[in-house]
């Protein structure tokens, strides 16, 4: 993290604070690769308050110089805009999805982590900071995670790591152990957790990541795969013309 930071010709790091365990491990880190050059960014919007709660315990326990800015206001503002923007489009090009029907809330939800991407990148910016991530290995492997949101950062320290590792990697850190035993959760909506929205939980997650597919049930397996596919394009630089 350290050699990024000075191959970029930036001064430090910036991290989201969600009051998980993930983001809770990379401030930690950015803290030690860049001591006093770490600012924690708190982005309450319409989120649990124990989310933000968590956080600022986070800041507390490691001294972390934080920002807190909610985007209450402007994520209602730009729904409310992108909405009527819509219903300008003919009927035959847009077709609104019941309310109950899961996938109407994917677009508007995902306008929460970009929103927090915008943020953090204008907080980086002004400080000539890199923007830290804190995507993991499981949550990476199956695209869980907003593109050009979350996923829009300069590094992703844990990249490398499953969810039972970054805890342990937590407990080693002297992360909180109310941070470390919390509920995984993206905070797109109240009530939401990581596991839910999946369809399985970390630990089978990472029993297909380590063993591969005989490691769980096979209808689990085409599960992890059918996402794994869907969400290559994620992982990958925008495809452009091949060269002649």
């Amino acid at each position: 993290m350290r050699e990024r930071v000075t191959e970029a010709g930036a001064q430090g790091l910036v991290v989201g604070l969600s009051g998980g365990v993930d983001s809770a491990v990379v401030a930690r880190l950015s803290q030690l690769a860049a001591p006093g050059a770490t600012v924690g960014v708190l982005m309450p919007c319409h989120s649990d308050p124990a989310d933000e709660r968590d956080a600022a315990l986070v800041a507390s326990h490691f001294s972390l110089p934080t920002v807190r800015v909610d985007l209450a206001q402007p994520y209602d503002s730009l729904s409310t805009v992108l909405k009527a923007g819509l219903q300008t489009l003919p009927p035959t090009i847009h077709k609104e999805r019941p309310h109950d029907d899961p996938r109407a809330r994917v677009p508007i939800a995902n306008m929460k982590p970009r929103l927090r991407m915008t943020t953090l990148y204008f907080i980086a910016n002004t400080l000539n900071y890199l923007v830290a991530g804190t995507g993991n290995k499981s949550e990476l492997s199956i695209g869980y995670f907003t593109k050009y949101g979350d996923g829009g950062v300069d590094i992703l320290p844990l990249a490398n790591l499953v969810k039972s590792q970054v805890r342990a990697l937590a407990r080693d850190l002297g992360v909180p152990q109310a941070i470390v035993d919390r509920t995984p959760t993206a905070g797109l909506w109240l009530g939401q957790t990581d596991e839910s929205e999946m369809g399985f939980t970390y630990e089978e997650l990472e029993r297909y990541l380590v063993d591969g597919p005989h490691g769980v049930a096979p209808a689990l397996a085409m599960k992890i795969e059918r996402l794994v596919r869907a969400s290559e394009h994620k992982r990958r630089l925008a495809p452009s013309p091949p060269e002649r």
